[in-house]
């Protein structure tokens, strides 16, 4: 099965995130399809803490991905500040 979901990048206290289109049986932060964005949580005030290619991920779900739960709510965040 294909799934949207996090993979962990960054140094130690200062994570990063990248969205990535993997399998699910590959490994959090080894293989993946493709990145259709990134999350910075500990973004400093006036920089971009989160992009996602919406139309992107509009297909893998078409094409039957499945979205992880954090990927979800991030989804949802996104579009409402959009």
């Amino acid at each position: 099965m294909v799934i949207v979901r996090l993979a962990r990048g960054g140094a130690r206290k200062r994570p990063f995130f990248n969205l990535v289109v993997a399998d699910s049986r590959s490994t959090r932060d080894g293989r993946f399809i493709e990145r259709v964005g990134f999350y910075n949580p500990v973004a400093a005030e006036g920089q971009e803490g989160l992009r996602i290619q919406m139309d992107r991920i509009k297909y893998w779900q078409d094409h039957g991905a499945q979205l992880s739960d954090a990927v979800s709510k991030l989804v949802k965040r996104f579009g409402a500040a959009a």
